[in-house]
């Protein structure tokens, strides 16, 4: 909406493990050109700016940081727990071992957002360009690739996906975070998450900052009226 006024910037912390496709998100929520052709460096840091309409009639933007991608026992830098209004977290479903460094992303934020309020959604990104698992396992006739599990048995890559699913979102649901699906190269599957981030960032305000003094009012007419 070209009338929209952009009245508020939050800021938004993209995190997780390396490689799970988080620029690659952002690129496509942003910008739109991403294909499993493009090429796309490992991030540093870097930053995206995006204006949200949220149905509003105001456009809420959103300073996104993207994040390096972490692996092994690598932390979260402390100053983006510091200032951030939101986190992001992301993982690849074809990999466990980026589903598990999120309680330790988790963990993190708890520790430093000092009674306030934090809001947290977690995406679990089902094209990441670079799957983890590629190459690890024998393929069948029908192309879905096996994987060997800890105690020596083999699951097929789409029973691996549908059980890390499986095991984010009772996870989420324990902490009471919401989870989202998305796949990177679908630019549509984006913009749920973002829409509702922002919404959430910025709940629609009442009409009245006084809700004691308008119920006064209301009760007051209604004796007039009698």
């Amino acid at each position: 909406m070209l009338t929209s006024k952009i009245t508020k910037i939050g800021k938004v912390v993209l995190c997780g493990g390396k490689g799970v496709g988080k620029t690659a998100m952002l690129e496509q929520l942003i910008y739109g050109h991403v294909t499993i052709d493009s090429e796309l460096h490992s991030t540093i840091e870097d930053t995206y700016v995006a204006s949200v309409d949220t149905g509003k009639g105001s456009r809420d933007m959103l300073r996104i940081y993207d994040t390096a991608g972490l692996q092994g026992n690598v932390q979260l830098p402390r100053h983006y727990l510091l200032f951030a209004d939101a986190f992001v977290l992301v993982y690849d479903p074809s990999d466990p071992a980026s589903l598990d460094l999120l309680a330790g992303i988790k963990s993190d934020i708890d520790k430093y957002k000092d009674k306030k309020e934090m809001i947290i959604i977690v995406i679990a990104n089902m094209h990441s360009r670079h799957p983890r698992s590629a190459g690890n396992g024998p393929q069948s006739p029908n192309g879905n690739q096996y994987h060997s599990t800890s105690n020596g048995s083999q699951i097929s890559n789409n029973d691996l996906i549908e059980s890390n699913l499986n095991r984010a979102n009772n996870w989420c649901a324990r902490e009471r975070i919401k989870h989202y699906t998305v796949n990177a190269m679908e630019r549509a599957s984006l913009y749920e998450p973002f829409i509702q981030l922002a919404i959430r960032l910025y709940p629609t305000q009442t009409k009245s900052s006084f809700p004691q003094l308008r119920q006064l009012t209301q009760k007051t007419s209604k004796v007039d009226n009698s």
